[in-house]
């Protein structure tokens, strides 16, 4: 039992992404509850109430964030629409945990931070990785490593459907939005700077639609990074990052979806270990540090400043690669 109210929720959208992300881990979670939903179909969303246990059902985006009753929204939208929907739920008075990419560039990205600023309220990308205590351990292995001197993540699989909305350009997709967020946060968060993008190349499906981009990059203190991201990817998946150092080497199997499974392997001079991490279901720490965020418990390293420079380095790829940046 607890000794406050539970932050209750309400969800923008019945999206793929919703049972696992929020109202399969809340169940586990009593700092949360979810107690509402609205999709542009009301008949889809109240059969996504029925399935998943959501109490109350609005027509419209606007009748759920007009709900006195609900504290904080989740925004799992298209890309296109996440800063929209996030600040008028700023605006609205909600706290918003807003699906990655943050936005479909760094401009919006700014936008939503003065919102989530003016506001008042807890503003967090969906980056659920960081909450793993994998994340924590591996800042402390980097720290057997000796000066670190490079720095690569993958993160690709094979999704052949061209129609799907990941592909589509006007909804701010493409491979790096998607897959490619990832490696980006995971490179910074580990180096713990920002890096600069030195080149870029892609694969298109389609005119400025990338199916696969890698991009190498330049961090402070001659830190070298490579990042790779696909989205039809020839081997249904991969998932790592690897660092070197002057002292040693670690490679991290599956870091964003860490309790799937994960391997954690390190060499140095002592030899070579490997380890795995106990930790909980991510996108069940994440709603839980959401909560005690809002409670002013806790300071998220998935913040708005952490978002902003994530996108610009994201449009700055996508601008050495000479394709347009999303939502231009």
């Amino acid at each position: 039992m607890t000794d406050y109210n539970p932050i209750r929720i309400g969800i923008l959208g019945a999206a793929a992404i919703v049972p696992m992300a929020v109202t399969g881990p809340a169940r586990s979670v009593p700092e949360v509850r979810i107690t509402a939903i609205a999709a542009r179909d009301p008949k889809r969303a109240e059969r996504f109430a029925r399935r998943h246990h959501i109490p109350r059902v609005h027509e419209t985006y606007n009748a759920l964030l007009a709900d006195p009753e609900i504290d904080a929204v989740y925004n799992p939208l298209p890309n296109s629409l996440h800063a929209e929907w996030t600040n008028r739920a700023l605006r609205a008075g909600k706290h918003v945990l807003c699906e990655k990419p943050f936005a479909s560039n760094a401009t919006e990205a700014m936008e939503m931070a003065r919102a989530a600023q003016k506001a008042g309220k807890v503003l967090s990308e969906g980056f659920a990785y960081r909450y793993h205590p994998l994340a924590r351990r591996m800042k402390e292995v980097i720290g057997e490593l000796g000066r670190i001197k490079h720095i690569e993540a993958r993160f690709g699989f094979l999704l052949p459907v061209l129609s799907n909305i990941r592909f589509r350009y006007e909804l701010a997709g493409g491979a790096l939005m998607d897959t490619g967020c990832y490696p980006i946060s995971l490179v910074r968060f580990l180096v713990g700077s920002e890096p600069t993008v030195t080149s870029a190349k892609a694969k298109l499906v389609r005119p400025q639609v990338d199916s696969r981009i890698e991009a190498d990059l330049q961090f402070p203190n001659d830190v070298s990074g490579h990042i790779v991201c696909d989205m039809l990817s020839p081997r249904l998946f991969e998932s790592f990052v690897r660092v070197q150092g002057e002292a040693g080497k670690m490679k991290v199997v599956n870091p964003y979806h860490p309790h799937w499974f994960h391997w954690l392997i390190v060499r140095t001079s002592k030899g070579t270990r490997r380890e795995q991490v106990k930790g909980g279901n991510i996108y069940a720490l994440q709603l839980r540090a959401f909560a005690k965020a809002i409670r002013g418990e806790m300071f998220l390293s998935t913040n708005p400043d952490d978002a902003i420079n994530n996108m610009r380095v994201i449009d700055a790829v996508y601008e050495k690669a000479g394709l347009s940046l999303r939502g231009m």
